[in-house]
Protein backbone atom coordinates (compact mmCIF):
# COMPACT_ATOMS: atom_id res chain seq x y z
CA UNK A 1 0.00 0.00 0.00
CA UNK A 2 1.30 3.24 -1.56
CA UNK A 3 0.93 6.04 1.34
CA UNK A 4 0.34 9.70 -0.14
CA UNK A 5 1.72 12.64 0.59
CA UNK A 6 -0.22 15.34 1.33
CA UNK A 7 0.85 18.97 0.77
CA UNK A 8 0.42 20.82 4.03
CA UNK A 9 1.14 24.78 3.66
CA UNK A 10 3.28 26.66 5.76
CA UNK A 11 1.32 28.15 8.32
CA UNK A 12 2.38 31.67 9.64
CA UNK A 13 2.10 32.27 12.83
CA UNK A 14 0.41 35.59 13.07
CA UNK A 15 -2.28 37.68 15.25
CA UNK A 16 -2.64 40.64 12.85
CA UNK A 17 -0.59 43.21 15.30
CA UNK A 18 2.46 45.12 14.06
CA UNK A 19 5.03 47.46 15.28
CA UNK A 20 3.90 50.76 13.89
CA UNK A 21 6.66 52.94 12.18
CA UNK A 22 6.32 55.63 15.17
CA UNK A 23 6.75 52.48 17.64
CA UNK A 24 9.72 51.10 15.89
CA UNK A 25 11.64 54.63 15.26
CA UNK A 26 11.24 54.95 19.06
CA UNK A 27 12.66 51.67 19.37
CA UNK A 28 15.20 51.20 16.81
CA UNK A 29 18.22 53.82 18.76
CA UNK A 30 18.14 51.49 21.60
CA UNK A 31 19.04 47.93 19.79
CA UNK A 32 22.45 46.89 19.34
CA UNK A 33 24.41 46.71 16.03
CA UNK A 34 23.92 42.91 15.09
CA UNK A 35 27.47 41.46 14.50
CA UNK A 36 28.01 38.87 10.94
CA UNK A 37 29.19 35.28 11.61
CA UNK A 38 32.79 35.35 11.68
CA UNK A 39 32.67 32.70 9.08
CA UNK A 40 30.44 34.89 6.87
CA UNK A 41 28.96 31.49 5.50
CA UNK A 42 25.64 31.79 7.45
CA UNK A 43 21.88 33.26 6.24
CA UNK A 44 21.67 36.86 6.72
CA UNK A 45 20.75 37.92 9.84
CA UNK A 46 16.79 38.43 9.99
CA UNK A 47 15.69 42.08 10.44
CA UNK A 48 15.67 43.46 13.72
CA UNK A 49 11.85 44.71 13.39
CA UNK A 50 10.51 41.47 12.28
CA UNK A 51 12.34 39.69 15.19
CA UNK A 52 10.60 42.45 17.68
CA UNK A 53 7.15 41.52 15.91
CA UNK A 54 7.42 37.52 16.39
CA UNK A 55 9.37 38.41 20.50
CA UNK A 56 6.10 40.57 21.05
CA UNK A 57 3.61 37.63 19.25
CA UNK A 58 5.35 35.17 21.52
CA UNK A 59 4.45 37.19 24.38
CA UNK A 60 1.12 38.05 23.64
CA UNK A 61 -0.33 35.04 23.07
CA UNK A 62 1.47 32.66 25.61
CA UNK A 63 2.64 31.14 22.95
CA UNK A 64 6.40 28.86 23.53
CA UNK A 65 8.99 29.65 21.35
CA UNK A 66 9.52 26.06 19.80
CA UNK A 67 6.10 27.22 17.95
CA UNK A 68 7.71 28.96 15.95
CA UNK A 69 9.51 26.00 14.00
CA UNK A 70 6.36 25.01 12.75
CA UNK A 71 4.47 28.21 12.50
CA UNK A 72 6.83 31.11 12.43
CA UNK A 73 8.72 33.21 9.95
CA UNK A 74 11.57 32.86 11.88
CA UNK A 75 13.36 29.48 14.01
CA UNK A 76 12.73 29.13 17.48
CA UNK A 77 16.66 29.37 18.05
CA UNK A 78 16.85 32.60 16.25
CA UNK A 79 13.83 34.46 18.16
CA UNK A 80 15.42 32.97 21.21
CA UNK A 81 18.97 33.96 20.75
CA UNK A 82 18.01 37.71 19.83
CA UNK A 83 15.74 38.10 23.20
CA UNK A 84 18.51 36.84 25.32
CA UNK A 85 20.94 39.26 23.08
CA UNK A 86 18.56 42.13 23.76
CA UNK A 87 17.69 41.28 27.21
CA UNK A 88 21.28 41.42 28.26
CA UNK A 89 21.35 45.09 26.31
CA UNK A 90 18.48 46.05 28.46
CA UNK A 91 16.21 46.93 25.37
CA UNK A 92 13.12 45.71 26.93
CA UNK A 93 14.06 47.92 30.48
CA UNK A 94 14.36 50.77 27.69
CA UNK A 95 11.22 49.92 25.81
CA UNK A 96 9.52 50.42 29.19
CA UNK A 97 11.40 53.36 30.44
CA UNK A 98 9.88 55.06 26.93
CA UNK A 99 6.27 54.55 28.25
CA UNK A 100 5.66 52.27 25.19
CA UNK A 101 4.53 48.58 26.98
CA UNK A 102 0.64 50.09 27.09
CA UNK A 103 0.13 50.68 23.61
CA UNK A 104 0.08 49.39 20.47
CA UNK A 105 1.85 45.80 19.67
CA UNK A 106 2.99 45.92 23.41
CA UNK A 107 -0.33 45.89 24.53
CA UNK A 108 -1.18 42.27 26.13
CA UNK A 109 2.09 41.54 26.36
CA UNK A 110 3.09 39.50 29.02
CA UNK A 111 5.49 41.86 31.17
CA UNK A 112 6.84 39.01 33.46
CA UNK A 113 8.23 37.46 30.17
CA UNK A 114 9.37 40.62 28.79
CA UNK A 115 11.04 41.93 32.09
CA UNK A 116 12.59 39.44 34.01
Amino acid sequence: MQLLERPYPRIKLDDGRKLTDAEWAAIAPHLPTGKPHPLGCHNPRVSDRLMLDVILLLFRTGTSWNTLNKLGPVSSSAAHGRFLEWERAGVFRAIAALGLLDQGAFEGVDRRRLLR
